[in-house]
């Protein structure tokens, strides 16, 4: 990874004052440890005309493949593309970003003192990357850059100068050049936006996320008209995370506009004297209704089919009657934030033993899921397209067939008591489709009659006396006397008949 920072100059303000800024001196050459590898700051010209410093990134692969396995804070899915082989040591990303707030901190943060006059001076910089990793291609960089005040050369680098028809790939060669910033402006743009570009972290992104790129966006970021990108994008699309920083830079822009500080403007409830009870969240009242349901059926061993990020299974884990707990996803992605979330790595023994994820479709039956006593569909069934449901009906009821199975899914009818959802809008982009009760209950007999269950409804929040919960739960419960289902009743009376006949 290879990065340049060049500066003209004259004899009376020389271009070697980089030096000073950067505080490294252009004579020596100096190396810095990383956590993933080893940083080199090295001068390729230094002259009163004109000066150069360079920063050159080796990462060790072996160093970002152990730390990435999914555990701590090395995990980020496109830390290894494909373990040993990959771009990270090539390509300018979130492990360059780090590399630059760590060497040069100092002129990142605007000090010098040595010559304290120097960080406040604004000079010709011109700054070039000769590969980054650009999701959203060259548009999207002069979009981020150009607003900054940056010149912006941003050429895409084909996949293969041999072959041109296959097009270019989603890296560029980029060339900032500007005569209206200062150094330490120039580098906070460089710390944020880079992994922004790149739109993946080498590190598990934690809510002091939030603190550093506010620091760093501090002058520029409020007023980008790309704020928003950059900064879900920053917090790796974290929703919670993104929405704090948003609130805050809303705070920052009042602030600027009313020429007050952000203390005063944020100050209409004070820290010790706010009285209003804030309401439980519907996914917290979900999982309590969940857990309630899976504790009065006396359940132990429990399933919970579409785990996601994991939210269920480490509520369950806090109740030791829950002695298995088996999350199951289709997402990679989605397992590996719930492996974080528990703190797998970090678990103890008999904890760790009680608690497993692996990946799965309810759309094909598994022999790893039967013998439960209970499954868990938490707003599940309504990410899958209608013609799919009956092979999760069969996985889920017919194969594995737990003692229990509970099912939650959104009430399309409570969604008018949304104030901020527009009319005939799903309550998540990915819904195909959303159930009124009828609809919901239909299904649910449906289901509970071909398989040998009874079924129960249960409201969860509210019960609106007009348009019911916005949440409706099926609490299904195998019936004593199914011993099997109606399918396989069939099938060994099928099989029957055939050894009889023979």
């Amino acid at each position: 990874m290879f990065l340049t920072i060049s500066t003209t100059g004259t004899p009376e303000r020389p271009a070697t004052d980089l030096g000073f800024l950067l505080h490294k001196h252009p004579d020596r050459a100096q190396v810095f440890s990383t956590s993933y590898g080893t940083a080199h700051v090295l001068y390729p010209e230094a002259s009163a005309e004109r000066c150069t410093a360079a920063l050159l990134l080796e990462v060790d692969a072996v160093a970002l493949v152990r730390r990435g396995k999914g555990k701590g804070r090395g995990g980020a899915p496109d830390a290894a593309l494909a373990q040993y082989v990959n771009d990270r040591p090539y390509a300018a990303s979130s492990l360059l970003a780090v590399a630059l707030s760590s060497v040069f901190s100092s002129a990142m943060k605007g000090t010098c003192h040595a010559r304290p006059e120097l960080p406040e001076a604004v000079r010709p910089l011109r700054i070039e990357i000769p590969a980054l990793p650009a999701r959203g291609g060259p548009d999207l960089v002069r979009a981020l850059f150009e607003p900054l005040g940056w010149t912006v050369t941003a050429d895409a680098v084909p996949l293969d100068t041999q072959f041109p028809e296959w097009g270019d790939s989603r890296y560029v060669r980029l060339v900032l050049e500007s005569e209206t910033l200062t150094l330490a402006r120039a580098l906070r743009h460089l710390y944020v936006l880079l992994p922004v570009l790149d739109d993946a972290k080498h590190y598990w992104v934690a809510s002091d996320e939030v603190d550093k790129l506010l620091r760093a966006g501090e002058g520029w970021l409020p007023d980008h008209p790309e704020h928003k990108l950059i900064t879900s994008r920053y917090l790796s699309r974290r929703w919670s995370l993104t929405r704090q920083a948003m609130e805050a830079l809303e705070l920052v822009r009042l602030a600027e506009a009313d020429d007050s500080e952000v203390e005063e403007i944020d100050n209409a409830v004070e820290a010790e004297g706010e009285t209003e009870e804030k309401p439980t969240p519907l996914a917290v009242q979900r999982r309590d209704a969940i857990i309630g349901a899976l504790r009065f059926a006396g359940a132990g061993r429990v399933l919970d089919l579409g785990c996601g990020q994991g939210q269920l299974v480490q509520a369950l884990l806090k109740d030791p009657r829950f002695t298995e707990i088996v999350g199951v996803d289709v997402s990679v992605r989605a397992l590996t934030i719930a492996s974080r979330r528990l703190k797998l790595d970090r678990m103890g023994e008999r904890q760790a033993s009680r608690v497993t994820l692996f990946q799965g479709s309810l759309a094909y039956t598994d022999k790893r899921l039967k013998g439960y006593d209970a499954a868990v569909l938490s707003e599940v069934v309504e990410h899958l397209d209608l013609p799919r449901l009956p092979a999760l009906e069969y996985a889920v009821f017919g194969s594995a067939r737990p003692r229990t199975v509970l099912v939650t899914t959104p009430n399309v009818e409570y969604n008018v008591r949304w104030e901020s959802l527009p009319a005939g809008h799903v309550r998540h982009g990915d819904h195909r489709f959303e159930w009124t009760r009828a609809e919901f209950r239909a299904w649910a007999e449906a289901v509970a009659e071909r398989h040998g269950y009874g079924v129960e409804f249960v409201p969860v929040g509210p019960d609106d006396p007009e348009v019911g919960p916005p949440t409706q739960m099926a609490v299904f419960s195998v019936n004593a006397a199914a011993t099997s289902t109606p399918n396989e009743k069939n099938e060994k009376n099928e099989n029957a008949k055939e050894a009889k006949a023979a």
